[in-house]
């Protein structure tokens, strides 16, 4: 079930931006299936989990999330298809539970992509190429940051270039006032009791 309350509304985010440099990113590796039946509030530090630690449970100094550069970031850049694989909604929450509030990439999983809207976490498709430049950046400047505007529906990245992405206005204005589709409906519940009541009326079905 998708977070319907206590959501912030989805504005500008200037943050550190961590680099998934890889391609095929998929909700297994975002989240391990072993962790699902923990209660949310304790599956938080397994974001990553087998590509974090080692066997034994030792952090990996090398994997970026890691790093005490990219520590408290708030937005991920990643390769093609992030997210990819089974239709885990963890695999949003988990990151969001980590801080993280957008996701950058050439292309996601759909279904990744549609319960990132269903929780407050804004995914932002760019060209590959791009992404592949930002990512260069990212590695290369550690701690950088980037901005992402949902008003403006842009991404500045590190290097102060500026661009557009497209987003559906009905999901951007959701973001925007911090609701998902059933809180937007529930927000309409004395409208939808009065039809409903007219409906049944004998009078109104007249």
């Amino acid at each position: 079930m998708s977070e319907t309350s206590n959501r912030e509304p989805f504005t500008t985010v200037t943050a550190i931006a961590a680099p998934i440099a890889q391609a095929n990113v998929d909700t297994d590796q975002i989240i391990p299936g072993r962790y699902l039946s923990l209660p949310r509030e304790e599956m938080a530090p397994h974001l990553f989990h087998d590509a974090r630690r080692s066997e034994n449970g030792q952090l990996k100094p090398d994997f970026v999330l890691n790093m005490p550069a990219y520590a408290g970031a708030g937005i991920v850049v990643a390769g093609r298809n992030f997210a990819c694989g089974s239709s885990r909604e963890m695999a949003v929450t988990v990151l969001k539970d980590n801080g993280i509030k957008a996701a950058i990439a050439p292309s996601f999983g759909d279904i990744f992509h549609n319960n990132c809207f269903q929780n407050g976490v804004l995914p932002v498709t760019l060209p590959e190429a791009r992404v592949d430049e930002l990512l260069r950046f990212l590695l290369e400047l550690p701690g950088a940051e980037i901005t992402v505007d949902l008003a403006a529906q842009t991404v500045q990245g590190p290097d102060g270039k500026v661009d557009r992405f497209e987003i559906d206005p009905f999901r951007k204005d959701c973001l925007a006032r911090g609701v998902d589709e059933i809180s937007m409906t529930l927000g309409h519940e004395a409208e939808i009791a009065a039809f409903e009541k007219r409906r049944t009326d004998p009078a109104f079905a007249a």
